[in-house]
């Protein structure tokens, strides 16, 4: 699959529909000196997922077992916050476990001994079940997670697959080198699987970030403890156990379910962990980073927040970069770390940009993630309903101007009115702070020099998108923006491949690509006296 834009607008239906808005009722507010009516819409009652949930439990060396406690926790549906299952509740002493089986499995058994060559043939068939399991998997995911069916099945799990076949192709081909000496040494390199690596993965992408962290760690011979993200650990969970289905040995993967402060804990500080790889926020981030660092000082990599800059400059077709700026900001319910989350609009376009960029918003379809044709579900869950609407909230209180939303949708389920702000100022928190979610903040700028110099006025530095069709233009915003993509005239182009990592306090290290291996690989030099050399 070559590099593509994820894009909500997806040929492949799931289930045709009536459009998902039953009733409205009406709540006059004002915005912008005129009367508007929100939507307090009765969302249809949810389509019943085509997917049952088999596996709830941790798994520990290759088995499905209960946690230590017993206990367990809800994992609710989004779209009505209702339980879908409960799933096992793993703690310190299952972390444990699961350290102590990956720990046996890295030291004593097959896998990092294994041939490359075999390595990439397990993961060769794991692609395959995946690819068979394209519509299941992607329903677990709706149901867990809220994103558009049409998403997860079309573009996130053959996402899934031709990663995890690019990961394949590079097993059996890591290896070391040969270097001169100032002497009569043979000299040579040896790349090394670094041992049990540690993976806390989030939940707004969990399948495709338990993709980019098992890939690369299987490819280089590790074995792995990964924990989920306490709102959606069923996509996990199966795939895992299609891993063992393609062959992978016992021990090798352990999945442990469970919550921050217990579990991720527990993992980060783990003394028989030799690496740790996080994504989440960036608060978190921080505490991960100490956790491994008072413990054996495992080397860590953090993808971590953002508040990504997207620049339309003057010369820009309005019309495309409305649906692209569109696209940046809205895609997964506005829960990407990477969104362009502050929308720079050069003054003349300004005005003609935020009219169509409001009518467009106001075109977004919203509702079950499981019907054809939705372009935006739920938010994952209350305390993310909630932290939106508190920001929503600030930005009319701090003067930014409402053009459109708002609001939550509907009575049941944590929906949210697409939202775009106008007249937004680099100093309200709308501009300033990740909000992770469908809000778009559009602001007006006078020049380059302006415009970077207020994008690179944050502490994020993950990613920018810029529109123009200036080639100097974009070489000198892509020179310029202290961040770790930048998408010229696209947004959201993914690919196994490309890199993706941020700068400053959105991370360290890279995912994806070449970059990746090194994250989970030792560096050995072996040298040799060389006696009666030929030539040195």
């Amino acid at each position: 699959m070559a590099a593509r834009r994820i894009s909500l607008f997806l040929s492949r239906s799931f289930t045709s529909a009536s459009s998902p808005l039953l009733s409205k009722g009406v709540n006059p507010i004002r915005v912008r000196g005129i009367s508007r009516y929100s939507t307090a819409t009765a969302l249809e009652d949810p389509i019943t997922p085509p997917v049952k949930v088999n596996h709830t439990q941790l798994l520990i060396d290759g088995k499905f077992v209960d946690s230590a406690s017993g206990k367990t926790f809800p994992t609710l549906d989004p779209r009505t916050g209702d339980a879908i299952a409960h799933v096992a509740e793993g703690d310190a002493e299952d972390i444990n476990r699961a350290v102590t089986a990956a720990r046996k499995a890295f030291d004593e058994g097959p896998w990092p001994k294994l041939t490359a060559y075999e390595r990439s043939k397990v993961l060769l068939r794991f692609a395959d079940l995946i690819e068979k399991h394209n519509d299941e998997i992607a329903a677990l995911e709706t149901w867990d997670n809220g994103k558009p069916y049409e998403q997860a099945a079309n573009v996130e799990v053959p996402m899934v697959v031709r990663l995890m076949r690019y990961y394949a192709g590079w097993a059996d081909k890591i290896h070391g080198l040969t270097a001169p000496a100032d002497g009569p040494y043979h000299v040579q390199t040896l790349h090394e699987p670094i041992g049990v690596a540690g993976q806390i993965i989030p939940w707004n992408f969990p399948l495709l970030m338990f993709a980019w962290k098992v890939g690369p760690a299987l490819a280089c011979g590790n074995t792995i403890v990964l924990k989920t993200a306490e709102q959606t650990p069923l996509s996990a969970i199966y795939a895992a156990k299609l891993l063992h289905e393609a062959g992978l040995p016992e021990g090798v993967i352990n999945v442990v379910s469970g919550f921050g402060p217990t579990a991720g804990t527990a993992l980060a500080s783990h003394m028989e962990v030799d690496k740790l790889a996080f994504t989440g926020s960036t608060d978190t981030g921080k505490i991960v980073l100490e956790l491994a660092a008072k413990s054996n000082l495992k080397p860590v990599t953090l993808e971590l927040g953002g508040k990504s800059p997207f620049i339309i400059c003057e010369d820009a077709d309005v019309d495309k970069a409305v649906e692209l700026a569109h696209f940046a900001l809205f895609f997964n319910q506005g829960q990407c770390c990477c969104a362009g989350s502050r929308t720079y609009v050069h003054e003349k376009v300004y005005d003609e940009f935020l009219e169509k960029a409001t009518a467009l918003a106001k075109k977004r379809s919203v509702g079950d993630p499981f019907k054809s044709g939705i372009q935006q579900g739920p938010q994952i869950d209350t305390e993310q309903f909630e932290k939106i609407l508190r920001y929503i909230r600030s930005g009319v209180d701090s003067g930014a101007t409402l053009e459109t939303g708002g609001e939550r949708l509907g009575a049941k389920g944590y929906y949210i009115q697409p939202t775009v702000f106008s007249n937004v100022k680099d100093d309200m928190l709308i501009a300033k702070e990740e909000i992770f979610g469908p809000v778009q903040s559009i602001l007006k700028y006078k020049n380059l020099d302006e415009v970077i110099r207020r994008s690179n006025a944050t502490r994020y530095g993950l990613a920018a998108g810029v529109f123009t069709h200036n080639i100097d233009t974009a070489n000198t915003l892509s020179r310029a923006l202290r961040v770790g993509t930048v998408w010229v005239n696209c947004f959201d182009v993914f690919d196994a491949a490309i890199p993706f990592g941020g700068y400053k306090m959105s991370g360290q290290g890279r995912e994806k690509g070449i970059y990746s291996l090194s994250n989970y690989l030792q560096v050995k030099a072996v040298v040799t006296p060389l006696n009666n050399p030929a030539w040195l």
